[in-house]
């Protein structure tokens, strides 16, 4: 039996008792992932990623062991309920325009002291201070500015990376931590520079030699200059605020590189707890499949096929087909290319499909971490071949922040 056939034998087990859809972490593959995650660090902290977990009992466990370090959230509202529950060290990785949620924030010292939330724009300081009016809160705001990493090359012409942050030169950056600390009720405490078209990019694709070269290329390219990059801005943001008190960077895939950088004193990380499908193109690390999902058997057409209730859930990013889950358990099973994955019903090709029956499991992996949450209301955790508890999910405690 191989390895990934005695998984399966484990999670039928465990899930014997439960109807499909369902949603499950597999304990020991999770603790794992997280052992392999500050090995790579290397001694620094971890902040990890809510959006790639998008459970807070997932969340305790993983801030509980050494090594992890508060939370880099998606969204303020979600900051404020995270910090109203009890995490003391929540990062808004992304600016807001929540009014409400400012108003919120500065009004309540508990929520200003363990939320930090993320500018580029002096505009954005103004949505804060416009919840303040009247007689608004007077709370200092927590601030932490984002360099954009991108990578330019011939003048300018040719950009790779994310279109995230305008702050590009440490000059940028310097001026507007200037501008913050002029200003009545902010604070410049951190830095932030996710470096996604290094840490977020497969550099092995299976069939696509060449790209895969190129893209290896690009990021030891873009390694390189970032570290520099970083550096002077994190010099130059300290003539400034000589009381930073962190530097954010790096993501699952980029850990160990960034975490070699002298001027970084935090790595962000996430998906490598769950490792979904994406990251099996990576050359970097490789972890276990944490987080899976089965759908039911509900037909069997003909030889050598057996249709699924639902399965159609894509991740978000540019559409293809490495968006799409994947047939994971058992091995074998492919998408009929006519249909794909359905939204309510989703046909599987493959030998494996005449050993299945009406009512059996087909357990996929989603093409990304978190958004599976997004999914299902409940996450059944596995150790063994035991379902040893059922935790909400963020749909599961009603809130779908994005």
């Amino acid at each position: 039996m191989t390895a990934r056939a005695a998984d399966r034998a484990r999670y039928d087990r465990a899930t014997a008792h439960l109807d499909a859809p369902v949603a499950i972490v597999d304990l020991d593959a999770f603790d794992a992932n997280a052992d392999d995650l500050v090995r790579r660090a290397g001694g620094k902290p971890i902040r990890v990623a809510s959006k790639s977990v998008r459970c807070r009992a997932l969340l305790e466990r993983v801030l509980a062991r050494e090594g992890f370090e508060g939370v880099m959230s998606f969204t303020l509202a979600e900051s404020l309920w995270l910090a109203r529950s009890g995490f003391e060290d929540v990062l808004l990785a992304y600016p807001s325009a929540d009014r409400a949620g400012y108003a919120e924030l500065t009004a309540d010292p508990k929520l200003a002291s363990a939320v930090t939330v993320m500018v580029d724009d002096v505009a954005q300081l103004d949505l804060v201070d416009a919840a303040r009016a009247g007689d608004g809160g007077r709370e200092v705001v927590r601030v932490c500015l984002e360099l954009d990493t991108s990578l330019r090359l011939l003048g300018g012409r040719v950009r790779v990376g994310a279109r995230r942050s305008p702050l590009h030169s440490p000059a940028e950056v310097a001026d507007l931590a200037r501008a913050v600390a002029r200003r009545p009720g902010f604070e410049v405490v951190g830095i932030m520079a996710y470096e996604g078209h290094v840490a977020g990019v497969g550099d092995a694709v299976a069939g696509r030699p060449f790209r895969s070269r190129a893209v290896r290329l690009m990021q030891a390219a873009a390694r390189r200059e970032l570290a520099e990059r970083r550096a002077a801005v994190v010099r130059a943001v300290r003539a400034v605020v000589p009381g930073l008190e962190f530097v954010n960077g790096g993501g699952t895939g980029s850990v160990q590189h960034t975490a070699a950088e002298d001027a970084v004193t935090e790595i962000a990380a996430g998906s490598g707890l769950y490792v979904p499908r994406l990251f099996d193109n990576y050359t970097s690390f490789s972890g276990r499949p944490a987080a899976l999902f089965a759908q039911p058997v509900v037909r069997r057409p003909g030889v050598g096929v057996v249709t699924v209730l639902g399965g159609g859930y894509p991740a978000s990013g540019a559409a293809g087909p490495d968006r799409l889950p994947v047939p994971y358990l058992p091995e074998g099973l492919r998408y009929d290319p006519q249909e794909g994955p359905g939204e309510v019903q989703t046909p599987l090709l493959g030998s494996p499909a005449d050993d299945l029956l009406i009512g059996d499991k087909v357990w996929f992996r989603h093409a990304k971490a978190g958004e599976l949450c997004e999914r299902f209301d409940a996450l059944h955790l596995v150790a063994g071949d035991a379902v040893t508890a059922t935790v909400p999910t963020y749909r599961g405690e009603g809130h779908t922040f994005l």
